[in-house]
């Protein structure tokens, strides 16, 4: 039977100083004197000699004024300062996030990492494949210090908000930087080792394609041991062997994961998990963490460690939020996937968790 290979497609969802700009001010109704109105203001900074490319919001304030300030961070893959992927993938999910943190006056920060917008491979254009985690945990902090060098921004109130992905390199960032963030947010975040959940996610996606009678219950189970066997080898780092798995499949693991292009960075994004990282941050950090009970990509059931990890290092704040009937871009269920909305619930979490800084 044909197995979808936009389905298997959609699995790689998780896979892989500053320099002032010029400030466009955004349509507003007018402001009382000593009131300055929103603005999206075009900044760079560099990391490891590459010059990567961003977006600050700066929400209305009043003059003089210091603001809670965010950095946000996009899932795997050439995700942009946006959160997408275009031409076929562009929910603007960070843009969204941006917006409604704007709502209760806290700035941010959003950039294209390596290999995405403005930004590109930078230094890695002749070599992609020396890319790792390490290189864009940098890249991050880096980020996090021209956030801080804003002269909006309040040094004592920073924040990181990370989607996927991205909510583990906020991790890691929140443990290298200086000052420490007051406020973690973790949207829909990888908490497993990233092979173990991509194994969970196929296995589910073969396990839907018996149910529907796309497949055998025989086909299915010999590709989900197929698939942990390959993942077994490229661990250890012996050769991977895709040629019994339904060709769809062998080719996504083949090309987007154990290529030359991209082992490197996987195997060093597999080697973190997730829950050691969390065990490790300074107590008292308020920390959201969402999880949706529609999302695919990373189910609920896989959130319980990062949460008893995140409880040991006395962590603070809203803690765990599942958001009934969500997906993994934050949307209702259903949504087009490419629609511009965050849903009500999410919207909920992202102000409840920035409630300390709430603009007065």
């Amino acid at each position: 039977m044909r197995w979808s290979t936009r389905a298997l497609a959609a699995l790689l969802a998780l896979t892989a100083a500053a320099t002032v700009g010029t400030g466009t001010a955004a349509a507003q109704a007018p402001y009382s004197r000593g009131e300055l109105p929103a603005v999206d203001r075009e900044v760079q900074f560099t990391a490891d000699g590459t010059t990567a490319y961003g977006t600050v919001h700066i929400p209305a304030h009043r003059a003089g004024r210091r603001l809670a300030a965010a950095l946000l961070l996009p899932g795997s893959g050439p995700t942009d300062r946006d959160g997408n992927e275009p031409p076929a993938l562009t929910p603007s999910t960070l843009a969204l996030v941006a917006d409604t943190l704007g709502e209760d006056g806290v700035m941010s920060l959003r950039f294209d990492k390596y290999a995405t917008g403005q930004t590109g491979l930078g230094r890695y254009r002749t070599d992609p494949g020396r890319i790792d985690m390490a290189a864009f945990t940098r890249q991050a902090t880096a980020a996090y210090a021209a956030l801080r060098a804003q002269p909006e921004a309040d040094p004592h109130a920073l924040l990181i908000a990370g989607h996927s992905e991205g909510a583990l390199r906020a991790l890691l960032v929140a443990r290298a930087v200086r000052p420490e963030p007051a406020g973690l947010a973790l949207l829909a975040p990888q908490d497993l080792r990233f092979l173990d959940l991509l194994d969970g996610q196929i296995a589910a996606q073969l396990q839907q394609a018996v149910a529907s009678g796309q497949l055998t219950p025989a086909v299915g189970e010999a590709n989900k041991a197929g698939v942990a066997r390959a993942i077994a080898d490229f661990r250890a780092g012996r050769p991977t062997d895709t040629s019994g798995l339904l060709p769809p499949l062998a080719d996504l693991l083949d090309k987007a994961v154990f290529s030359p292009v991209n082992a490197r960075y996987v195997r060093s994004d597999d080697e973190v998990y997730p829950p050691d990282v969390a065990r490790r941050l300074t107590p008292g950090i308020r920390v959201t963490v969402t999880c949706g009970s529609e999302d695919a990509n990373v189910p609920c059931r896989t959130a319980p460690a990062l949460i008893g990890a995140l409880a040991e290092a006395r962590t603070t704040g809203p803690g765990l939020r599942v958001l009934p009937g969500l997906d993994h871009f934050l949307h209702p269920a259903g949504t087009p996937v490419n629609d511009h909305v965050l849903a009500p619930a999410a919207v909920q979490a992202l102000h409840e968790f920035a409630r300390p800084w709430r603009r007065a």
